[in-house]
């Protein structure tokens, strides 16, 4: 975090999303005051809250990407959620602090994947031991031990009815003998797997059967707790036999033995820290649970909705099945077009608890034109790289990306303004034959020019009926 400064990361959200410098300079500030806070010292640390970000704009102009992006630069855990969720079924809706229980779920990943990346050498290790002892395994070994196994069972079966069964007399399992010529052959193979010459051979192994595991109902998200997850625990492990090639097979040993290496208390500890710290919860639609977005209908729904997040903004404890989590330094911002309302219609409480406004700007046919070209795997690029692959080379003429970001910049005025989501409609249009007849088509090379954007979209865009509909 120290080596990331706004600077930085505003230039880094360039690389990925054109203009908007205000929202931009707005979370790369709150981002950086983050690891501030943790310079100081700690009875100064409690003192000092995240200011909350309100961002206003029209669909498509980039307010989710922003707030994404920082978190993925960042890798701060990330959740998003649509404000209009909780206001879906009756009253209350869905349980607003379940935004926080997703949060904790997002940052144990984090942390599991982190710890389990410590552990991968060892977890490696372990888990070409079972492939070899998969490849090469002691057949005969198994057979008698299977056949002194039901010979041992069936003489105490026979003690116990005669009553002189001694059960002190039961031992451990002994270790397996294992041949002079089976570890040669075992030798050899662990050999040739270090080289990577046994990747696609196939083995049956027994490998952890994955539950399936319902959702928590409502009591348990309320209430914190995982049942499913308690009863998964105490259920003993199912094996099942699988058919698989060395290296899927050591992908599944690696987690199983990364899973036996690492400590899942130490792992929840560290997820509720993180997510206390760094956490980022993505508020949309924020405008769709203002009162007066809805005057005849829906405003008690709406304001309790607000007076339910409120004290998880404020700052709160929530209970997860991790453990306790406290809302106080968790970074929430919220975004919505607020067309019919305004963040005043909002309870005065809620408008508080989100001091910084950023007024997200309409996107221009110029904008357009650099969100096509000059973004990392920009659209344009996806496009090309996705006709590649059937060696169909695409080249885009200048006019004709300025044509296709006029064509979207006049379908957003005259019809309901997407943003730069209509981009992707226009482009998938223009696109359209080229992507339906290029599996055929064999190696060539296409220009797409001016003209051909025209004879694709032209005659629709002109048209303010068909572009509704089909645009």
């Amino acid at each position: 975090m120290e080596n990331q400064t706004p600077r930085q990361l505003v230039a880094e959200l360039d690389r990925y999303i054109i203009g908007q410098e205000e929202a931009k300079r707005a979370v790369a500030i709150a981002f950086r005051n983050r690891y501030r806070r943790q310079q100081l010292r700690e009875e100064l640390q409690d003192e000092v809250t995240p200011k909350n970000i309100l961002m206003i704009g029209s669909t498509g102009i980039g307010k989710t990407e922003i707030a994404r992006r920082l978190a993925k630069i960042t890798k701060a855990p990330f959740v998003k959620v649509e404000a209009t969720k909780f206001t879906e079924v009756g009253y209350v809706g869905r349980d607003v602090e379940s935004m926080i229980r997703d949060l904790v779920e997002v940052s144990y990943k984090i942390v599991k994947d982190e710890a389990y990346v410590h552990v991968k050498p060892e977890a490696t290790k372990r888990a070409n031991e079972r492939l070899v002892e998969a490849l090469v395994p002691n057949k005969k070994a198994q057979e008698d031990a299977n056949a002194k196994m039901n010979q041992d069972f069936m003489n105490m079966m026979q003690q116990i009815q005669r009553g002189n069964f001694d059960f002190n007399s039961l031992q451990g399992t002994k270790e397996e003998s294992i041949p002079t010529e089976i570890k040669q052959e075992r030798a050899q193979v662990a050999e040739q797997l270090d080289k990577g010459l046994l990747e696609n051979r196939t083995v049956e192994v027994d490998v952890l059967q994955q539950r399936e595991t319902p959702d928590s109902n409502p009591t348990e998200m309320a209430l914190g707790i995982d049942l499913s997850g308690m009863m998964s625990s105490l259920m003993p492990k199912n094996y099942e036999r699988r058919t698989l090639t060395v290296k899927e097979a050591r992908e599944r040993f690696i987690d199983e033995e990364s899973e036996k290496l690492v400590n899942t208390a130490d792992l929840s500890a560290k997820a509720i820290e993180l997510a206390e710290n760094m956490g980022i919860v993505f508020i949309d639609e924020f405008d769709k649970i203002t009162s007066k977005n809805n005057q005849n209908n829906g405003q008690v729904s709406r304001e309790g909705v607000q007076r339910d997040i409120l004290p998880i903004v404020e700052g709160s404890q929530v209970k997860t099945k991790h453990g306790l989590i406290n809302t106080d330094h968790i970074l929430f911002i919220a975004s919505g077009a607020f067309h019919f309302s305004k963040p005043s219609d909002l309870i005065p409480e809620l408008q508080g608890r989100f001091p910084i406004r950023v007024e997200l700007k309409s996107l221009t046919k110029e904008d357009f034109v650099r969100i096509l070209m000059e973004p990392k795997h920009s659209l344009i690029e996806q496009y090309v790289a996705l006709l590649a692959t059937e060696n169909i080379q695409v080249i885009f003429t200048k006019e004709a990306v300025e044509k296709i970001a006029e064509i979207a910049y006049n379908v957003n005025e005259e019809t309901d303004n997407i943003g730069a989501r209509r981009l992707h409609t226009i482009l998938e249009k223009v696109l359209e034959d080229l992507l339906f007849e290029a599996a055929d088509m064999g190696a060539a090379e296409i220009t797409i020019t001016e003209q051909y954007v025209l004879d694709k979209v032209g005659n629709i865009a002109q048209d303010r009926d068909l572009s509704q509909y089909i645009l």
